[in-house]
């Protein structure tokens, strides 16, 4: 089906806004990465009568040797855990309330460097969005001029290639920071189970949606310059013919005038000076009796 070009550029600002929605939505969120973490029950008390670890003696004597009966899992709590690019929330065994520490002080030494070169990528990523969209949304104003459209059409698309390449290579990189942490993060975070949350789904989403807005762009441009040479060099045919057909004409008129005066001046040395009409000169004619009166 042949689409126009604004139905084109309509289709690339609608993926460049949802490439642009999902992706601030993922780096403002702290779901990328969701999981349990094992920690130990803690001691029961008034406050504290279930989840927690009953000694079986009231005695607060610090130096009397305690016992508890609970062995494998059943000495542990698993409490739920997830992590986005700015912070990590863990519930608090306390309370029903959640903790939060910044992510970039979980992830090792070794870790930080790639850790905030991921920030910076997707802060690029999301900032040459802005601008890919505002250029989009340029062009549907210009639709009417073709070259003012082209040129920004050009431009939003290089934009929108660059935010792609810059939003893939911060989320392999933030994946890798996650992994090196898993492994060697703080004992009391390091989770028992984990998996990708709906925050790293939105952003992995927001790049295929840039994706198709920066291919959408390019397609729409290319289909611009393509029907744009096409009408240039049918135009120029059709000038081309129609002076053509002008100077035919042109030469065929001076042909016929030209036949015309000969005859005319031929008529008048034999004496009979009759002037014949041009559009009843048949050329075919004039050549047989011109030739009968030489003979």
């Amino acid at each position: 089906m042949k689409t126009t070009r604004r139905c084109r550029t309509l289709l690339s600002v609608s993926l460049n806004f949802f490439a642009l929605f999902f992706s601030i939505t993922a780096f403002i969120t702290t779901y990328w990465c969701v999981g349990t973490q094992r920690v130990p029950k803690p001691k029961c008390s008034k406050l504290r009568t279930h989840q927690c670890i009953d000694y079986g003696v009231n005695e607060t004597d610090p130096n009397k040797v305690v016992y508890s009966w609970e062995t494998g899992d059943d000495r542990f709590l698993f409490r739920q855990f997830h992590t986005g690019i700015w912070f990590s929330c863990e519930e608090n065994i306390d309370d029903e309330s959640e903790r939060c520490r910044s992510f970039i002080d979980l992830a090792p030494a070794s870790e930080k460097g790639m850790l905030w070169l991921s920030l910076v990528s997707e802060m690029l990523y999301i900032v040459l969005l802005v601008v890919g969209f505002s250029l989009m949304c340029l062009e549907l104003v210009h639709s009417s001029n073709v070259i003012d459209g082209l040129k920004l059409n050009a431009f939003a698309a290089v934009f929108t290639v660059l935010s792609g390449l810059l939003g893939m290579v911060a989320h392999v990189m933030y994946t890798q920071v996650f992994q090196v942490t898993v492994s060697l993060g703080p004992p009391d975070w390091r989770p028992y189970n984990w998996d990708y949350g709906w925050s790293f789904c939105m952003a992995w989403a927001s790049f295929t949606c840039c994706m198709g807005a920066s291919v959408t762009t390019l397609n729409s441009y290319t289909k611009t310059v393509i029907e744009f040479r096409h009408k240039r060099k049918t135009f120029e045919q059709s000038i081309r013919e129609e002076h053509a057909r002008e100077a035919f004409g042109y030469f065929r008129e001076r042909s016929v005038h030209s036949i015309s005066k000969s005859v005319e001046v031929y008529s008048s040395r034999s004496g009979r000076r009759t002037p014949i009409p041009a559009d009843s000169l048949d050329l075919s004619d004039i050549a047989n009796s011109l030739g009968e009166e030489q003979c």
